[in-house]
């Protein structure tokens, strides 16, 4: 498990380190360094993937997960300095089970470039995040595929590597393979799926956002592309109503796949890192989200959430006080990250108890609605 970030002079941050748990929620402001942690974990990723990440290799700054410019894009504007170094660096680094993996780059002003100085990984870890191998990763934007006739049918990306794309673009064919898939783990198996497959388990949890959902995925003879659509009529199968294509829906569903489609296919080691699963849903819906988060880690996944949505910190509360998702309390990590100055990043951690509530409540910490409410009662 990832257990801990260590970033320095990195985009938001000067210096930070910052704990993990198997479900970590990262909340602020916008702005405030959110995108800043996940983007970290994506750049070790896409640089594993590249090769990369031992001696004589780098960070890649831009590739199929993210990019992030040149080097002057990522480097700290009031960057701290470092004895042993000469001038300007940054530093990127992981915990994994305890064993520290550090990235130390050089920034040469001349050519706006980031050079290797150290890439300290004595250890051996097979961690899905430090690994070239497909699998056991997913990272969904928050910017993810919108509703559209057809999609994406690569069978190197979703069938080999078994990756949704960043965007959730390789969702619809991953799911069109693997519909009939049955190893849904248990803790993620809605107890009102017309069966185990992933297609009927990932219909039921659509179902907790638009009830009497369906979902057909089938390949187009000829193309390199496949179809969504859906149906809608309660639990009759495919032929309950007509059926309907993604942009005849809204938004809601479609954005919503790649999430349901990710947490399903989880298995004990896979890392998630999700950017606003909460996006286009109705309260409710957020909140079913949350608990299908929780069931995820009790899959023994790791899941990193950047979130907006109290009904997402709320949904993790109610599944560790109701044990209807079997999370523990020390199974959840929060951060509340907030700016102290221009350029400065300041993180709060309130702790959640197994009754569901928290520590403490900083201010700026979901409390619109509570600020709100004062004014009209005035």
């Amino acid at each position: 498990m990832l257990d801990r970030i260590q970033l320095t002079n990195f985009k938001a941050f000067r210096q930070a380190e910052i704990p993990l748990r198997p479900l970590t929620l990262l909340t602020g402001l916008n702005s405030s360094g959110k995108s800043t942690v996940m983007q970290s974990l994506a750049l070790i990723k896409q640089s594993s993937l590249a090769a990369m990440l031992g001696p004589g290799g780098g960070l890649l700054l831009n590739g199929s997960l993210i990019e992030l410019g040149a080097g002057r894009d990522v480097l700290h504007a009031d960057w701290v300095e470092d004895d042993e170094i000469d001038g300007e660096y940054i530093r990127v680094g992981v915990d994994v089970d305890g064993v520290p993996y550090r990235w130390t780059l050089a920034y040469e002003a001349t050519t706006d470039k980031l050079d290797m100085l150290s890439a300290d990984i004595s250890g051996a870890a097979e961690h899905s995040l430090l690994s070239a191998q497909p699998g056991g990763f997913q990272y969904l934007r928050a910017d993810r595929v919108s509703p559209a006739a057809i999609y994406e049918r690569s069978h190197e990306v979703a069938i080999r590597q078994g990756f949704l794309g960043a965007h959730g673009e390789h969702t619809v064919n991953y799911l069109r393979h693997h519909q009939d898939d049955t190893d849904v783990t248990e803790p993620l198996q809605h107890p009102a799926a017309r069966s185990a497959t992933l297609l009927s388990q990932a219909e039921a949890w659509l179902g907790e956002i638009s009830p009497g959902v369906n979902l057909e995925a089938v390949g187009i003879d000829g193309t390199d592309h496949v179809r969504l659509s859906y149906g809608f009529g309660g639990t009759a199968g495919l032929s309950s109503s007509n059926r309907r294509r993604p942009t005849n829906v809204g938004f809601g569903l479609t954005y919503t796949l790649p999430i349901v489609v990710a947490c399903l296919s989880a298995r004990p080691g896979t890392l998630l890192l999700l950017e606003n699963p909460e996006a286009h849903l109705h309260p409710r819906g957020q909140t079913q989200i949350a608990f299908l988060l929780a069931r995820a880690v009790a899959a023994g996944a790791q899941v990193i959430v950047e979130t907006h949505s109290d009904h997402i910190l709320n949904g993790v509360r109610l599944a560790v006080k109701e044990q209807t998702h079997p999370i523990s309390a020390d199974d959840v990590q929060l951060h509340y990250f907030r700016q102290t100055q221009p350029g400065g990043v300041e993180i709060l951690s309130p702790v959640i108890a197994s009754d569901g509530m928290l520590s403490d409540w900083p201010e700026g910490f979901f409390d619109e609605w509570d600020t709100t409410l004062d004014r009209l009662l005035d």
